[in-house]
């Protein structure tokens, strides 16, 4: 893992290697954790962090699930995550905010746990550095969201991601799909899942899948380009007869899927509606598409990116 430079630990910069934390941590024991990943890509005006204000958004709002109430307003942690960017010196990269019950408590209960907040980043490439690729329908099941807010970004909820992967280890297959408790599509280990059906884009229906902000920026650059979306329960076997099927996540980005369980998705090619979607989202991102540049917040204009290094 390629790292950087600095990490901003409870409201300080510090160097990489003196973020640190005490192994008796309550998030590290329980999982009592809420996090976020975003992307800074290179613009044409400097480094260019891609919908910050919504992932700092959800990033509260899955704290919120924890009960968890941050020691910073919204824009202090907006302003922070510029400054990591902007300190480390990167033109494009990956970025982790992670909220956690700290050190000083132990137990389910998270009463007397004082709450650390951080933000680090680093190079990250392509997450599954593949044209397309083929994946399977696992057996573990997604979590219920009968069980808990299915929609937060919890630590902890990540157990049913690593073992949906632990079932393709040894496998051809590059990435699972899980489905949900009533046997429809839900979403991938760490992505939402979208299929192509005559010229129509169809996902699972929020409730019990993250509310991915890929995958809400990629039904609005449908809705743009008067591409129809549908949001609905999909059958596995409506997945095998698609058209063409994508990931859709900030790590993953857009990424073609070549086939399920060995059927091949369409022609097995990457092209049509996918690709249309691909270059679209490629040009947000780098701020290309007037009219969602305002999706992009640029480093350089941050008043935290100019402030004094607290290191």
């Amino acid at each position: 893992m390629e790292t950087t430079k600095y990490i901003w630990l409870n409201g300080k910069m510090v160097n990489w290697e003196d973020a640190k934390i005490n192994v008796i941590t309550h998030a590290l024991h329980y999982g009592s954790a809420a996090f976020e990943g975003i992307r800074a890509y290179k613009t044409d005006k400097g480094p260019g962090i891609f919908r910050l204000e919504e992932h700092i958004d959800r990033l509260f709002y899955s704290a919120d699930a924890l009960a968890m109430k941050l020691p910073y307003t919204k824009q202090e942690l907006m302003d922070a995550t510029c400054q990591v960017v902007a300190q480390n010196n990167v033109e494009s990269c990956y970025i982790r905010p992670i909220v956690f019950y700290g050190y000083g408590a132990m137990g389910v209960s998270v009463a007397n746990a004082p709450i650390d907040v951080c933000i680090a980043c680093w190079p990250w490439g392509a997450y599954m550095p593949h044209e397309m690729v083929d994946v399977k329908i696992v057996n573990h099941r997604r979590l219920s969201p009968h069980a808990f807010k299915a929609d937060a970004k919890i630590a902890g909820h990540y157990i049913n991601s690593i073992m949906a992967s632990l079932e393709l280890k040894g496998t051809h297959y590059h990435e699972g799909i899980l489905l949900d408790e009533q046997g429809y599509i839900a979403e991938g280990p760490g992505e939402n899942v979208f299929f192509v059906k005559n010229g129509k884009l169809i996902t699972p229906k929020l409730g019990n899948i993250l509310a991915g902000i890929t995958r809400r920026t990629v039904i609005t650059l449908a809705n743009d380009m008067g591409i129809e979306v549908e949001e609905k329960q999909i059958l596995p076997n409506e997945a095998y007869e698609a058209d063409e099927a994508f990931y859709s996540g900030t790590a993953v980005e857009i990424c073609p899927i070549h086939s399920i369980d060995d059927h091949i998705i369409g022609n097995g090619k990457f092209d049509g509606i996918s690709k249309t979607i691909k270059e679209a989202y490629n040009k947000a991102i780098t701020m290309k598409n007037p009219k969602h540049q305002d999706w992009v917040t640029l480093c350089s204009d941050s008043k935290a990116s100019k402030s004094e290094s607290a290191i």
